[in-house]
């Protein structure tokens, strides 16, 4: 069988058609562009090449393959035991949020270093200012709330040229604040994105734990296959009381940002949000469905400008 045919017979139609990641992994083309990553890929019982995926240090060299052969990322690395973020999925926000711009610019995706976007919860791996501005020339600024994963994010950005200039890496220094302390007097953001933990307690992570692994066909494993720190799995609260505190504290901010987005891991996080930008007067709300696999999530995007300021933001940022 060809290598095109089967490339179509197990493309993942349920990616985003922009998505370089809707086709099986092409191990031969990744290890051309990271050959250490030849001794993890076997042939599996049907025949066909894979990873372990319970393994952590296979994920990762995986990681790295496709960050070198699809993002041309020379330097990536995450401490031990931070989240190793599955990256077609991740790709997926970013092309989905390239839409939500060209929603609202006649059609055409906003390009270059004139469009600026928030990643709340960068995390370790800087994964999203990676792909954003490879796939769109897009300018990031990345927080967390934990310094080790800022060290690690700015180490990412200088251990590449073409983010140097691209990505800003902060540290929240508030464990009760998300975007103050982070956006400055007088900067605007065309964006926010967040993947907010989803746990309301270890217990919960833990659960969740067991069934990935369960999933993976292993047994009494304690830790995740993509790794991740508690702040960046739970939060009191969880997941709702993350967004809910994103939605309160974007009213500071409202015109300083043209969408703010979250993802939504839980369908049943949705009514409370929707309740409360009603509460502080979000003038439009878009809630756009992602699946990858199984797995369905949902990007749920708010902004507080009129349609006249949406059009003046459009014409001074992005028709430049």
């Amino acid at each position: 069988m060809s290598k095109e045919l089967i490339k179509n017979i197990t493309e993942k139609s349920s990616l985003h058609p922009r998505n370089p990641h809707r086709f099986r992994y092409d191990f031969e083309e990744l290890i051309i562009s990271l050959p250490a990553l030849a001794k993890y890929v076997f042939r599996n019982q049907y025949d066909v090449e894979s990873i372990d995926f319970s393994n952590s240090d296979a994920v990762k060299v995986l990681n790295k393959a496709l960050l070198k052969h699809f993002y041309n990322i020379d330097y990536w690395d995450i401490p031990a035991n931070c989240l190793c973020p599955p990256i077609p999925g991740r790709a997926d926000y970013i092309h989905y949020l390239a839409d939500l711009l060209a929603s609202s610019n006649n059609g055409n995706i906003p390009k270059g270093s004139s469009v600026s976007a928030l990643d709340i919860g960068v995390g370790a791996n800087c994964v999203y200012p990676i792909i954003g501005n490879h796939e769109y020339a897009w300018q990031f600024v990345g927080a967390d709330i934990d310094k080790k994963a800022i060290t690690s994010a700015q180490a990412i950005v200088e251990g590449n040229e073409s983010l140097k200039n691209a990505v800003a890496c902060r540290w929240q220094a508030s464990s009760k604040n998300i975007f103050k302390g982070i956006i400055q007097p007088e900067e605007y953001f065309d964006l926010t994105l967040c993947n907010p933990p989803f746990h309301a307690s270890m217990a919960e992570a833990k659960a969740g734990t067991e069934r990935k692994w369960k999933n993976l066909g292993k047994n009494n494993k304690s830790t995740l296959n993509f790794g991740g720190q508690n702040n960046e799995l739970w939060c009191e609260g969880g997941e709702e009381a993350f967004v809910s505190n994103m939605i309160e504290e974007s009213t500071i901010f409202a015109n300083q940002c043209f969408w703010f987005t979250s993802l939504i891991s839980k369908k049943i996080t949705l009514p409370r949000a929707y309740s409360l930008l009603k509460k502080v007067k979000a003038l439009e709300v878009k809630t756009i469905e992602m699946a990858q696999g199984q797995k369905v999530s949902r990007l749920l995007a708010w902004t507080f400008l009129s349609k006249n300021q949406q059009e003046n933001w459009r014409i001074s940022r992005w028709t430049k």
